[in-house]
Parts: structure tokens; C-alpha cells; sequence
């Protein structure tokens, strides 16, 4: 993500910022001018999780029993594939790194494997039942291992080589949010509903948790945390109105991203280059963060209600 003089966004063809919310609509932005390019429509529900898929073509979304997948290329407003047969909210969908599967955890307590290779209709592969409604789902960067973490606050780390799982309990009663790994596949984080960050390091194969750190992130509910992409860096968001970026060289605080409107910080996506920082939250905007400076660089505004998620993709393909 190169400066270009328009606030250090490149305009090249491969950026792409999603955002998607309650209001029953995801927005393709041009992530340099906040120019909104298109509004594809999500009629059914609010939007629970974006992830752009690895090639960049599309843009998987996730709701109330479904995942629809929208051509970001083209000027389809409408889904151009759907994913059916689920009962409740799917809460998290993710790609393996050559595009082959998709990956998704919901409120019906399970992480589910769709193979994208076969003919349509698109097929659940496998399906990794927990005693409790998923909230994360994670795919280690080895490919061989899925994090999923939940409301019964136990972190489930199965092996799809071996189907073997193993479980983590961070902290008794306290529902896991959200889990990240960071690209090199040597940290692992978790954050609850009590405001708490756990992170662990891994190691050896396939990689084992050890405990590393311990923060008091938030004081309030937890939502999204996500490494940066040269693991410097680990962004926490929160019902406190805030998103907190942390060193992870020592874990101290690096930024706290606040503003007067902001509200619940829903999601969050660094650039390639990890200098800045896309933060959606309930106020109806997305915002862009400049990490170095901690300035607020641009918003993008043209939601009606509080946006949940966005994905961001800036890296030639």
C-alpha cells in the first residue's frame, strides 16, 4: 500500500476494501478516495463476516444460515454462488491459501470444510461438531490446522490431517470472540467478552500453544483481533469504542484509535505494508488509520446502520 499522495493508499486495481453491516448491504470502496464504487445487496440479514477469497476476484460474505459469494470484478449487485443448508447464524468464513475450500463456524456449534473444487451445488466436506455456538474460526498458515473458539470459552484446535483435536481453555466462562494467527505461524491470540487478550506462541509440527502473554485489552467486551502482516503488530477492537494496537516485541501499547462517534469497533484489517489501519464500527463508518502518525486519514461513509465486518485486499496478485 504505497503512498500516492492521497493519504498513502495506492489506487491500483487490486485494492479492494469491502464493508458489510446491518443494513443488509456490502460496499466495494476505492480505499484511496473513499469514493463508494458499488452496493451489492445482502437482503436476508445483517452481515456477520467478510473475507476476500485469495485470488481477489470475489468477496465471501456471512449471515443468518447462509455464505453468498459476490464477483468484486464485475457490476453484479447480486450474489453469483450461495451456500445453503445451515440453520442459524454463520459467524465466520475463511479460504485455505489456494483457493481449494472454504471454511466457516456458526451458531449451529460447528466449524464446517466446503469443497470449492467440485460442481455446484457447493458441498459441505467435513464438519467438526463443539459443544457450544462457534464464534472464531482460524486456519493455521501451514494449512494443516483449525482453530475454533466459542461461547463455551474452550479454543479447539483440530487437525485436519488427523481429525485429533486438542483443546485450550484460556479463561474459565469467558466466550471466546475471536482468534488470530499471525502470518509466520508462530503467534496465536484469543480475545473474550470480558475485555481479556490471551497470546501463545507455537511451535513444532503440528504447532503446540505455549503461553506468552496475558493482556487486559479492553474493559469492556472484546470483538476482533488480528495481526499485522509483518507480525509486529496485533490490533484488538472492543464494545469500549476503541481499537487497540499492541507491539508484539514486548506487548505494549502502541495505539489507541478512538473517535468522538465511534462506538463498538466491530472489525478490523491492516494493509499490506502494515503502516495503516481499516477499523468498521456501529457508528455506520469505516475509518482509516495511519499507524505511524496515529492520525485518522479518511472515512468512508454511506452505510445506514453499524458496519460488522470488512476485509481489505491490497497486494498484486
Amino acid at each position: 500500500m504505497s503512498g500516492d499522495g492521497s493519504g498513502g493508499v495506492s489506487s491500483g486495481t487490486q485494492v479492494a476494501l469491502v464493508t458489510g453491516g446491518y443494513d443488509h448491504t456490502i460496499k466495494l470502496w476505492q480505499a484511496h478516495s473513499g469514493v463508494c464504487l458499488r452496493t451489492m445487496q445482502h437482503p436476508d440479514s445483517q452481515v456477520n463476516d467478510l473475507e476476500i477469497t485469495p485470488n481477489g476476484q470475489m468477496v465471501a460474505a456471512c449471515g443468518y444460515q447462509h455464505i453468498r459469494m459476490y464477483d468484486l470484478a464485475s457490476a453484479n449487485p447480486d450474489p453469483v454462488m450461495n451456500f445453503e443448508a445451515i440453520s442459524k447464524n454463520v459467524s465466520r468464513v475463511g479460504f485455505q491459501e489456494n483457493g481449494q475450500w472454504m471454511y466457516t463456524g456458526g451458531e449451529d456449534c460447528t466449524a464446517r470444510i466446503w469443497d470449492l473444487r467440485a460442481g455446484r451445488p457447493f458441498q459441505c466436506q467435513r464438519i467438526f461438531q463443539v459443544p457450544a455456538p462457534v464464534n472464531a474460526v482460524v486456519l493455521h498458515p501451514d494449512q494443516s490446522q483449525i482453530m475454533v473458539g466459542g461461547q463455551s470459552g474452550i479454543i479447539h484446535m483440530w487437525d485436519l490431517k488427523t481429525d485429533h483435536n486438542e483443546q485450550l481453555i484460556p479463561e474459565a466462562e469467558a466466550s471466546i470472540q475471536d482468534i488470530a494467527i499471525d502470518p509466520e505461524g508462530k503467534m496465536m491470540a484469543a480475545v473474550n467478552n470480558k475485555g481479556n487478550c490471551y497470546v501463545w506462541s507455537l511451535g513444532g509440527s503440528p504447532p503446540r500453544p505455549v503461553p506468552r502473554k496475558h493482556l487486559q485489552a479492553h474493559k469492556k467486551y472484546a470483538l476482533r483481533c488480528k495481526f499485522s502482516p509483518d507480525s509486529t503488530m496485533l490490533v484488538t477492537t472492543s464494545g469500549d469504542c476503541s481499537a487497540r494496537v499492541w507491539r508484539t516485541s514486548d506487548w505494549s501499547l502502541l495505539r489507541e484509535l478512538r473517535h468522538d462517534t465511534q462506538r463498538w469497533v466491530w472489525d478490523a484489517a491492516f494493509s499490506i505494508d502494515s503502516r495503516y489501519l481499516f477499523t468498521g464500527s456501529s457508528d455506520s463508518y469505516a475509518r482509516l488509520w495511519d499507524l505511524e502518525k496515529g492520525t485518522l486519514e479518511r472515512e468512508y461513509c454511506g452505510h445506514q446502520k453499524p458496519i460488522t465486518a470488512l476485509a481489505f485486499r491490497d497486494q498484486a496478485v
